[in-house]
């Protein structure tokens, strides 16, 4: 990693407040050096919403003049989340966020991937695209009903207004006059890599807000007296009418490649800036090409060095989401998984993949290119993206649907319940399954899409090993499986390559992957069998591992004739310690003793390291955590014996 700089908040002070041009570059140079630290990160839209942040920030919001814990403060929050690095980075400017917790973007005790509300500044959890407007308007009416000042400013990305509950929060904010809200629309034109009107066209923006009785202004998002302008004319609208300016804005702005369209050009028709950091290269030309402005308005900038970090993270190990993992292999089961469903869609004519902006992430995006007339892109809108399916199961076909599952199992949880009480059939693909990567936070980390689909009678969860489960697993589905099937998928690397023996795929039965004497272990998906394995070969020949990818469907013969020898039965749940496998064996099991562990609380947000150590489910922690387990019950064992 090259030697990273930041401007320190003393250059600031410096800077006259009016110069608001001049601050947004400063802040997108530190939003740059930060997520180049990071090694993940959302820089296209933290760059084309930092004009808009900024001058609210500054000259808008009345938050400098009354203070952060005012209550009748200006309240601000992002609903898209994705640019959080540039709000961290003016906070940063206006002494709210110190240096040092600025540099721990995405790690353990710094900041989250996300907004959250644990962050000074902050004032609402996003991430979880089309909450931000209805969220707002509680806070906005909950000010008047309590006889507080202030307005309540929301920004949303115009890529996420494709979620169906902004457009009930449009109806219901102008229905119950809630003309303290305001709405900023961060209008890009891009979501995660294509346009928004190859998404889904938004079409005249302005007159569909309009027709929902808010009152709208438009302008170019980075000229300032234009955004002056517009903002004085919120303010002077009528008092109970919610208002709205949609900005025009650039992704990427300030960094001459990253700007769209260009740079859209450039990668052929996808726009590689959404996520994750810059290599070396593009870093320090981004980094140059800021500075050089900057310093043409302040000659004697300063920089401060910024430390290097303990734990370096390479940047060969993102995913296309951007998203910073340990590469210690080059497999990714996400990988396996689109190129099989992609054989399949080739094969089996019955066969249609839906998706929700995310065909990068899912690795789906061959399907797209290869068999277009097979491929449905919803867009940001799961509930919809359910209920297609469903209509589409109706007719006879077999959805595939894609998306991270923490947005598909837990928002579309009741179409996914309707659909399945209809007695079709469609395979769910939850990507970005588990805890790890930790660096987006808690929005991202899906750790309860077990229990909400394994009460779902007929439906089949699995989380498969390696590459060539995946593919067993995904033809099972498609091919042989009654019903409706979720597949759990890890979004990054293996952290090895776990070796199975070529064997028929047999529901309710797993494999041993690692023999011993006294407990068994059972896990599944390459993070937390990784993790399993280093803790057994810690043991020695203490404990055997098995992999166990069916984590709602048992085998009881096998099961019993497995667990016989053993006293002591562990689980390790890459999901809460609740409504996955753990409570699977319980059941199967009756009165024998099961331990599970998995993620406790909320999960934490940083390197996966750093989250695995903090939940105790790395593997030296694993391992003492076993030898405490079976070294009470042994002296629990001992006082009974010796009592008799």
């Amino acid at each position: 990693m090259p030697e990273l700089q930041l401007i320190p908040k003393d250059a600031f002070d410096r800077v006259q407040r009016n110069d608001l041009a001049l601050i947004a570059d400063m802040c997108r140079a530190n939003a740059l050096t930060a997520v180049k630290r990071a090694g993940s990160g959302h820089l296209g839209s933290t760059f084309s919403a930092l004009d808009l942040v900024v001058h609210l920030l500054w000259r808008e919001l009345n938050t400098a003049e009354l203070g952060w814990d005012h209550p009748d403060r200006d309240v601000f929050f992002s609903s898209k989340g994705h640019d959080v690095p540039g709000l961290y980075a003016a906070l940063h400017a206006l002494g709210v966020i110190p240096t040092e917790r600025l540099l721990r973007l995405r790690r353990l005790g710094g900041l989250d991937g996300h907004p959250d509300v644990g962050t000074p500044g902050i004032e609402a959890n996003s991430g979880s695209l089309g909450m931000g407007l209805s969220k707002g308007r509680g806070m906005a009416w909950a000010k008047s009903f309590l006889g507080r000042g202030g307005r309540v400013v929301v920004m949303t990305g115009d890529g996420e207004l494709q979620e169906g509950q902004n457009w009930e929060a449009f109806a219901a904010a102008a229905h119950q006059q809630v003309g303290n809200l305001w709405a900023i629309v961060d209008r890009n034109e891009l979501q995660s890599d294509k346009p928004t009107e190859e998404i889904l066209a938004l079409g005249d923006l302005e007159a569909k807000v309009r027709t929902f009785g808010w009152h709208v202004e438009s302008c170019d998002g980075h000229d300032h007296a234009a955004l002056a302008v517009a903002f004085a004319a919120l303010r002077d609208a009528p008092s109970d009418v919610p208002k709205a300016l949609l900005a025009q804005t650039i992704k990427g702005r300030g960094v001459s490649f990253m700007e769209h369209p260009a740079a859209l050009r450039e990668a052929g028709g996808t726009y590689r800036w959404h996520a994750g950091a810059p290599d070396d290269d593009a870093f320090a030309r981004a980094h140059a090409e800021l500075l050089a402005r900057i310093r043409e308005r302040v000659h004697d900038l300063r920089l401060e060095a910024v430390p290097p970090l303990e734990e370096q993270i390479s940047l060969e190990a993102e995913p296309k989401s951007g998203i910073a993992v340990r590469r210690v292999t080059d497999e990714y089961v996400a990988a396996a998984y689109g190129e099989e469903l992609l054989q399949l869609v080739e094969r089996r004519p019955g066969v249609v993949v839906l998706d929700a902006d995310l065909a990068s992430d899912c690795r789906i995006r061959a399907v797209e290119l290869d068999e277009p007339s097979r491929f449905i892109e919803v867009g940001i809108a799961e509930q919809d993206l359910v209920s297609m399916a469903a209509g589409l199961a109706r007719q006879g076909l077999l959805p595939v649907v894609n998306s991270f599952a923490s947005f598909l199992a837990s928002r579309a949880n009741e179409q996914i319940y309707n659909q399945a009480s209809e007695g079709t059939k469609v395979v769910y693909a939850l990507h970005y399954a588990g805890l790890i990567p930790a660096g987006p936070g808690k929005s991202h980390q899906s750790l309860r899409d077990v229990s909400l689909l394994a009460a779902l009678p007929g439906t089949t969860i699995v989380q498969p090993a390696n590459a060539e489960e995946t593919r067993a697993l995904l033809r099972w589905a498609v091919e042989d499986a009654d019903g409706n099937v979720a597949i759990r998928l890890a979004i990054g690397p293996s952290p090895r390559r776990i070796e199975l023996p070529p064997a028929e795929t047999l529901p309710g039965r797993g494999t041993v992957l690692h023999e011993g004497s006294d407990a068994v272990l059972f896990a599944y998906g390459p993070v937390m069998l990784h993790e399993s394995l280093t803790a057994a070969e810690l043991l020695g020949s203490a404990v055997q591992v098995v992999n166990m990818p069916w984590l709602n469907r048992i085998d009881p013969g096998w099961l019993a004739e497995l667990v016989e020898p053993f006293e002591e039965i562990f689980v390790v749940e890459d999901h809460a310690p609740v409504g996955a496998l753990g409570d699977m064996l319980r059941r199967e099991l009756g009165g024998r003793n099961v331990t599970v562990f998995g993620v406790d609380g909320w999960p934490a947000c940083g390197t996966p390291p750093e989250a695995l150590r903090h939940h105790g489910l790395d593997g030296v922690s694993l391992a003492g955590r076993i030898e405490a387990v079976v070294r009470r019950r042994s002296e629990r064992s001992g006082v009974r014996g010796g009592s008799e």
